[in-house]
C-alpha cells in the first residue's frame, strides 16, 4: 500500500511553517497515542503515520528531499534516504529503485554484507512541569537484539553458515541480457553470500530476537513537543553482525490545567472580582516556581494582560527565560441574594447619573453604533 502524502497526514499545507507542523503533530499525537487508545489498532496506525510524517517534515534537510522527490527521497529502503543516519539522500540509489530490476542492485560490493539496524522511535508524554524543569524517566522499548544463542550468526550452536554455491559467496550473480551483462542479487542466499542449513532454534535463522528493554532517559530542562532525544546504539540490532541503529525519544507535552505554553512563554487566565477590578488589589497567582503577588491597579478592564518577567521557560538550547503572562478575566457574581441584587440596582442607578464618566468604552461604542445607522439613512 502506498503511503499518504506527509502534509496530508498532518493536515497542513505544503508551505506550512515549522510551528504549524509542530502544532499539527502535537494535536494528532495527543489524540491517537497508544496510552490513550489501548487495544485500538486503527489509532496506533494513525499515531505511527503522524510520527513518521513529523520526523521528516520537522527536519529541514529531510523535508527538502521529500519536497523534491517524495517518499523516495526519504525512504531508508531506497538505498540512500535518512533512515540509516546518513548525511543526506543518495540520489543515485533513488534512481536505482527505478532501474534496479534491469541493472541490478549489487554494484557496491557483494558477500555477506552487514547492515546497520533500523532506528526506532518512542513517543514520551511528559507533564509540563517535567518538561520545563527536566527529569529522568525509565521507558520500556520493544526492539530486535542480537541472538545470544547463536551470537547473531543465525546458525544452530555448533554449526555455522556455509558459502552459497550459487553465487560463490559474492551475493551477486551475472546474467546476459542481449548486449548487456546484468548483475542481480543472488536468489538463493538473497545477497548474503552464505546459507544457513541448520538454523538456530531461538531466532529461526534470523540472528536477532525480539525483546523489551528498559532504558533510563535523561530529559533536559526546557524541552517541548516535537523535540527529540537521540540514544545512540539503542535501536534495532544490525543484520549479519552490523551495528545497531539509534533510538529517538520524541517528546509530547501534555495539556496543563492552568498554563499554556507558547515557545518560552507561559500564559494563564486569572479570574478577578468586580470589586478588585474597580478598586484594585493584590492577588496571589501560581507559577511553576511557586506563588507570587500580582498587583491589580484600579479600573482594570477584563482581558488586560500582565507580564511577570522571567517566570516562563528557559529554552532547552539556552538563552534567557521567557515570561508568564496573566490575562485577568472579570468574573460576574452568581447566586446573588435578594438584598445583593437590590444593592447592585442601586449602584447601577448611581452610575447612570453620570454614565459618560463611569463607562467611557460603553458610551463610545453606542455612539459608534448610532453613527453607523445614521450613515445608512
Amino acid at each position: 500500500m502506498s503511503k499518504r502524502d506527509f502534509y496530508e497526514v498532518l493536515g497542513v499545507e505544503k508551505g506550512a511553517s515549522a510551528q504549524e507542523i509542530k502544532k499539527a503533530y502535537r494535536r494528532l499525537a495527543m489524540k491517537y497515542h497508544p496510552d490513550r487508545n489501548p487495544d485500538d489498532a486503527e489509532a496506533e496506525a494513525k499515531f505511527k503515520e503522524a510520527s513518521e510524517a513529523y520526523e521528516i517534515l520537522s527536519d529541514d534537510q529531510k523535508k527538502e528531499a521529500y519536497d523534491r522527490f517524495g517518499h523516495a527521497g526519504v525512504d531508508p529502503n531506497a538505498g540512500g534516504g535518512f533512515g540509516g543516519g546518513g548525511a543526506g539522500p543518495d540520489f543515485g540509489d533513488i534512481f536505482g529503485d527505478v532501474f534496479g530490476d534491469i541493472f541490478g542492485r549489487g554494484g557496491r560490493g557483494g558477500g555477506s554484507r552487514s547492515n546497520r539496524g533500523a532506528d526506532l522511535r518512542y513517543t514520551l508524554e511528559l507533564d509540563l512541569e517535567d518538561a520545563v524543569k527536566g527529569t529522568t524517566v525509565e521507558i520500556r522499548v520493544p526492539t530486535l537484539v542480537e541472538c545470544k544463542t547463536c551470537d547473531g550468526s543465525g546458525a544452530k550452536k555448533g554449526s555455522s553458515p556455509v558459502t552459497c554455491t550459487t553465487c560463490g559467496g559474492s551475493g551477486q550473480i551475472r546474467m546476459q541480457q542481449g548486449f548487456f551483462s546484468v548483475q542481480q542479487t543472488c536468489p538463493a542466499c538473497r545477497g548474503k553470500g552464505k546459507i544457513i542449513k541448520d538454523p538456530c532454534e531461538d531466532c529461526h535463522g534470523q540472528g536477532r530476537v525480539e525483546q523489551r528493554k528498559t532504558l533510563s532517559v535523561k530529559i533536559p530542562p526546557g524541552v517541548d513537543t516535537g523535540d527529540r532525544i537521540r540514544l545512540a546504539g539503542e535501536g534495532e540490532a544490525g543484520a549479519n553482525g552490523g551495528p545497531a541503529g539509534d533510538l529517538y525519544v520524541q517528546v509530547a507535552v501534555k495539556d496543563h490545567s492552568i498554563f499554556q505554553r507558547e515557545g518560552k512563554d507561559l500564559y494563564t487566565e486569572v479570574p478577578i472580582s468586580f470589586v478588585d477590578a474597580a478598586l484594585g488589589g493584590e492577588l496571589e497567582v501560581p507559577t511553576l516556581d511557586g506563588r507570587v503577588k500580582l498587583k491589580i491597579p484600579t479600573e482594570t478592564q477584563t482581558g488586560k494582560l500582565f507580564r511577570l518577567r522571567g517566570k516562563g521557560v528557559t529554552p532547552v538550547r539556552g538563552g534567557s527565560p521567557g515570561d508568564l503572562l496573566c490575562r485577568v478575566i472579570l468574573e460576574t457574581p452568581v447566586n446573588l441574594s435578594k438584598d445583593q441584587k437590590e444593592l447592585l440596582k442601586q449602584f447601577q442607578e448611581s452610575l447612570d447619573e453620570a454614565h459618560h464618566r463611569h463607562a467611557p468604552k460603553k458610551n463610545s461604542w453606542f455612539d459608534g453604533v448610532k453613527k453607523f445607522f445614521d450613515d445608512m439613512l
